[in-house]
This record gives C-alpha cells, structure tokens and sequence, in this order.
C-alpha cells in the first residue's frame, strides 16, 4: 500500500503542470497569435510575468517539502500530523498561488508563505525525529 504522504506530493506535482499549463495559455497569443485581442496585444500580459514567477516559485522552497515527504517515506514514518502538515503546504501553495497570479498583495503572499514555510519545517522535524529514532514512528 503507498505512503499517504505520496498524494500530497502528487498533488503539488499536478499545481506545477497546471502552471505550467495556464503560462503556456497566457503565452500562446505572443506566440501563436490564439486569442490575441484585435489590436494584436495580448490579454494576458499583466498576469503572465507573475504566472512564471509563480512557476519558478514551485521548484524553490517545495523542494524542501518534497524531500522531508521522501525521508519519511524511506524511513516508513508515519503520522496523522506529518500528513496534515503535508496538506496544509499543498493547499498554502494554491493559496500563494492565487495570491501570486491574480494579485499584487506582497503582504498577503507573505503571510500565506509563512504559513507553507511553517508545515515544511514541521515536516523536518518529524523526518529529523523519524531519523533519530532509527525506526518508524
């Protein structure tokens, strides 16, 4: 049976592919001219920096959550709060997110990344204990 901590990590894998997707989307009418406003501009240039910047932003700070997933699951440790810690990241992540595309409130990003900061650093200290222990928790 897989590690529960897998579908969080999965989950956060499939927000970068819809990332990816929605930059390829706000970029296809400076590319490929589908959708280009009748003027020839493109609709989406105001939020298609900041959705690449939100892109780039997923292979930064969530490696860290993806290795604390891995160690945990290697050293077969698990817990009901590990894995809570793992959903409140991917759900701070499509908050940061959201907060990032569709918004220019710094402040806001900020809280919503202490808070994924936080559950990373939760996850660290159950794979550091996990580690400690030598054994499953």
């Amino acid at each position: 049976m897989p590690h529960a901590l897998i579908i969080p990590m999965a989950a956060h894998v499939a927000l970068a592919a819809f990332l990816y997707a929605l930059l390829t989307a706000a970029r296809a009418p400076a590319i490929w001219g589908i959708g280009r406003r009748a003027d020839g501009s493109n609709p989406w240039a105001a939020v298609e920096p900041r959705i690449g910047a939100n892109l780039s932003n997923q292979f930064e700070w969530p490696l860290f959550f993806h290795v604390a997933c891995l160690l945990l699951i290697q050293l077969q440790s698990s817990s009901l709060a590990a894995l809570a810690l793992a959903w409140v990241f991917v759900a701070g992540r499509v908050m940061h997110s959201a907060v990032q595309i569709f918004t220019r409130n710094v402040r806001l990003r900020g809280v919503v990344f202490t808070v994924n900061f936080l559950a990373v650093l939760g996850l660290w200290v159950f794979a550091v204990l996990a580690v400690g222990n030598g054994s499953a928790s």
